[in-house]
């Protein structure tokens, strides 16, 4: 859990803000076990977030996307082919599965990923545009993709 604690009311208007990438400076996708952070900002750049892009070291398709506010407070996460989650009630969700901020939780609460905003498909570059979509990410970052993403 991250040290800055949010209401809910403050979570939900972070995540709701219009988010865009600071400049279109290339970010290549991360090979198997690799992680970047690509700073973004709102139009009046009065806040800034990243989005975090993780890879499994052995699966090929385990991934992680995150949207951290505050530096240190993660928003959003979507886990991709990884080991189901359990949330504090004891309830499993399998994977692929979308943490969302909850007040006095953190991001411990994972949620089945909603049909309305994600597509049902094994392409992670997919997951990944309908991910910052959820995200309100506009002016996105310019991803290079390798041979093996």
């Amino acid at each position: 859990m991250s040290p800055i604690e949010l209401t809910q009311t403050e979570a939900d208007r972070l995540m709701s803000l219009e988010k865009h990438t600071l400049d279109q400076r290339p970010w290549s996708f991360p090979d198997f076990g690799g992680k970047i952070s690509i700073p973004l900002t709102t139009t009046d750049k009065r806040e800034n977030f990243y989005l975090d892009i993780g890879r499994g070291k052995i699966k090929l398709n385990r991934t992680s996307y995150q949207n951290r506010a505050l530096v240190v407070v993660p928003l959003l996460r979507l886990d991709y082919d990884g080991p189901p989650h359990m949330n504090p009630d004891g309830q499993e969700i399998p994977c692929p599965h979308l943490h969302i901020y909850k007040e006095e939780y953190g991001d411990r609460w994972a949620y089945k990923l909603p049909q309305n905003s994600f597509r049902v498909t094994n392409n992670i570059l997919i997951i990944l545009d309908d991910f910052m979509k959820y995200c309100h990410i506009i002016t996105r970052p310019n991803i290079i993709y390798g041979l093996f993403t």
